[in-house]
């Protein structure tokens, strides 16, 4: 995926990197991904477009910048969540995790929308891989302290089996459109999904 080209160091140059990934977000999610154009971005931001140049070299490197901001975002509220019920039973836990995936999508549920469909485009699977290992030695560790209650013999695994298949089916979902990721049946379906592969039975 396409990088920036420099990152700003002052505050004013922070300033204008921000107003053009928040312009990008705006552009994507109102127009798509083909009308999402370096002019358009650079008009709603208020820059010129050589000032959006010598920060990004092209609208991928824009819209690279959104999905890791997106990741950030859902790497401080995935830690937050989880933080918060260290210590709830497992469907508790799970239900809490999933909802906040979900809350991540449900902010700007057109531009994820159009994020995931440009997403074939762009190539992240190193941000999604750099997700995973964050998110499943967090699981992991979770579920040691639930050990009697799991299933799986290899907790490591289980975490990682649960994060390749609760990603696509969010992704799906948001695919679905804003009224699908608003809809708590499908909180409460996820949640069944991992409960049922965790227990014991």
């Amino acid at each position: 995926m396409e990088r920036p080209r420099k990152r700003p160091r002052q505050a004013r140059s922070r300033a204008t990197v921000e107003a053009i990934v928040e312009a990008t977000a705006r552009v994507l999610a109102q127009h798509g991904y083909e009308k999402a154009t370096t002019n358009r971005v650079a008009k709603v931001a208020g820059v010129s477009v050589g000032s959006l140049y010598q920060y990004f070299p092209n609208k991928e490197a824009l819209i690279g910048a959104l999905v890791d901001r997106h990741f950030e975002r859902m790497r401080a509220l995935f830690a937050e969540r989880l933080a918060a019920v260290a210590d709830a039973p497992v469907p508790v836990a799970a239900r809490a995790l999933i909802d906040a995936v979900m809350e991540g999508h449900r902010r700007n549920p057109q531009l994820h929308q159009a994020v995931l469909e440009s997403v074939p485009r762009l190539g992240v699977q190193a941000q999604r891989d750099a997700f995973d290992a964050f998110a499943v030695p967090l699981i992991a560790g979770y579920m040691a302290r639930r050990r009697a209650d799991l299933r799986p013999p290899d907790l490591e695994l289980a975490a990682w089996v649960l994060m390749r298949t609760l990603q696509p089916l969010v992704h799906a979902a948001v695919l679905r459109g804003p009224a699908f990721v608003e809809d708590t049946a499908f909180v409460d379906e996820a949640t069944a999904l991992v409960v049922g592969y965790l227990s014991r039975g």
